[in-house]
């Protein structure tokens, strides 16, 4: 892979007498004499337009030995005394005959003590348009929005100690009478195993059984793909492929005023589009029958529910409910203290607990100490 190097000279522009494309080899000013100092208009070079596919410099590359040879004398430096360009192979300043010592590029850049100052907008740059300034603003109200709903958030789950009273207390029972019945189901053959039912004893040891299959019929459970042929499929791809070289070119600015331009010929590649042709499977979804029957077997069924319920003071009981040996009851029991708490403003709530034990601790009237949150959940009472 041949490699290809150009060198590329820049152009500079005269500040004393507004000469325009002054060639890099040039320290002086043809027109004027000054030499080129260090100035914003005179230290920068312009290189021209390059190519944008390849970064091949629209220019025509320097040929002469004279200049060549400029060009790799190394970067320019700027007299410290006087400020005029040199060459960097020079030790003695052209213009004033002045030793180098330091660049006068880096006593300027110490000179500034802080950062350097913002460059002023182009003259007819129109106004700073006002709409960031009101995006922040909506920003900034936004989160506060959100920050303040969280920490209200927060506030509301924080817990506090309050006097409180108990103003009530309440509580409900209820029995459910749960029946080991006969009934009627239906299942797929294949999965019914004939067993005799055991029944429950004081509601356990029960066994559902099965009897009595019978009225099978076929009936549809679901469906299958089973293959049905094949079928030649193609799907349009693409791929990538070498389709011959193309030129790439980068360049290194020498600080003289010269680019060195290095160019070479790269593999360039190309979207190709082609036929992916296979045989594929072709399915289709077959049903599947099997024979579903009825059959007897037994299931819990509720036949009676009992509710019983008091209040401040009246002690908690179970409602009566008879049963048989066959038949299982199951208990359901709620115990709730009412409480007021909070000064000057009084404030309710309802306190659940889990056993008879805990509800029969606590009488109506009585003091206690509260703690709750500032959303008004309770978490704890203690005797006061």
């Amino acid at each position: 892979m041949s490699k290809r190097i150009r060198i590329i000279e820049g152009t500079w522009n005269c500040s004393s007498c507004d000469t325009k494309g002054i060639p890099a080899r040039h320290k002086r000013c043809p027109k004027c004499n000054n030499p080129r100092e260090l100035t914003d208009q005179e230290s920068e070079f312009d290189f021209g337009e390059t190519d944008a596919k390849t970064g091949r410099s629209l220019r025509e590359g320097v040929t002469d030995t004279q200049t060549l040879e400029l060009a790799q004398a190394g970067a320019d430096w700027f007299c410290a005394y006087c400020g005029a360009s040199n060459r960097g192979d020079q030790v003695l300043c052209k213009q004033c005959n002045a030793e180098r010592t330091q660049d006068a590029r880096a006593l300027q850049e110490q000179a500034l003590p802080g950062p350097r100052p913002r460059p002023a907008p182009p003259k007819g740059a129109s106004k700073k348009s006002p709409l960031p300034r009101v995006l922040m603003v909506l920003g900034g109200g936004l989160f506060f929005c959100c920050f303040g709903t969280m920490i209200y958030g927060v506030w509301m789950t924080q817990t506090q100690d309050y006097p409180g009273q108990i103003v009530g207390t309440e509580w409900k029972r209820t029995l459910l009478q749960e029946r080991f019945s006969p009934v009627t189901l239906q299942g797929w053959q294949d999965e019914l195993s004939p067993q005799p039912p055991r029944m429950p004893v004081n509601g356990e040891g029960e066994a559902a059984g099965v009897q009595n299959i019978r009225d099978c019929v076929s009936s549809r459970r679901g469906s299958r793909q089973v293959a049905n042929g094949t079928h030649r499929v193609c799907r349009t791809k693409t791929r990538r492929k070498a389709c011959g070289t193309e030129e790439q070119c980068e360049t290194r600015d020498k600080g003289n005023g010269f680019r060195e331009e290095v160019c070479k010929d790269v593999t360039r590649y190309c979207d190709e589009s082609y036929e992916d042709c296979r045989n594929e499977t072709r399915y289709r979804d077959e049903p599947v029958y099997a024979r579903r029957c009825s059959y007897d077997t037994y299931q819990w069924k509720e036949v009676a529910r009992r509710e019983t319920s008091g209040r401040d003071g009246e002690p908690p009981r179970w409602p009566e409910l008879a049963v048989t040996p066959e038949d299982r009851l199951k208990r359901e029991e709620q115990y709730t203290l009412h409480i007021e708490y909070g000064a000057p403003e009084r404030k309710q709530a309802p306190l659940e607990l889990k056993t008879e034990q805990e509800f029969l601790a606590w009488k109506k009237g009585q003091s206690v100490s509260v703690t709750a949150t500032h959303g008004g959940d309770i978490k704890q009472i203690l005797p006061r």
